[in-house]
């Protein structure tokens, strides 16, 4: 069974839209989904368009969009693995902080503990007798 030469034609028009970047009815993304439903047919009439699908295909392999794209996934690639570098850096950075509040938290209290024990003990002087305090 053969398609129509108007939704050939279709199928054909949706194709440049798509492969210019000036999609009417779709994101413009450069897939066989987004060609069917940008030329306005059935999926299954798409794929009876042999002619048309090889030729979606051919030029959707050497199109510089889809190029674009592939540069565009690796950089987000990279991307996401500095994001997920950083968080670790982040998450051993937090863990330092979290040991250092906790040394702090500690020291604070020790400091108070000697705070109490010196403002506790008496704060008169007692003199030592000088005989006691010459070694002969």
């Amino acid at each position: 069974m053969t398609v129509s030469s108007k939704a050939e034609q279709a199928l054909r028009d949706a194709m440049e839209r798509l492969l210019s970047g000036k999609p009417n009815r779709t994101d413009g993304a450069l897939t066989k989904n987004n060609l069917w439903r940008e030329a306005g047919v059935s999926r299954a009439t798409m794929n009876r368009a042999t002619s048309a699908l090889a030729e979606w295909d051919s030029r959707v392999d050497e199109s510089p969009t889809t190029a674009l794209d592939r540069q565009r996934r690796e950089e987000l690639s990279e991307v996401r693995g500095k994001l997920r570098n950083s968080r670790q850096e982040c998450r051993k950075l937090q863990d330092q902080v979290d040991a250092a509040a906790t040394v702090i938290a500690a020291l604070l209290a020790e400091n108070a503990a000697f705070r109490d024990q010196l403002a506790k003990r008496s704060a008169v002087v007692i003199p030592l007798d000088r005989a006691h305090a010459i070694r002969e």
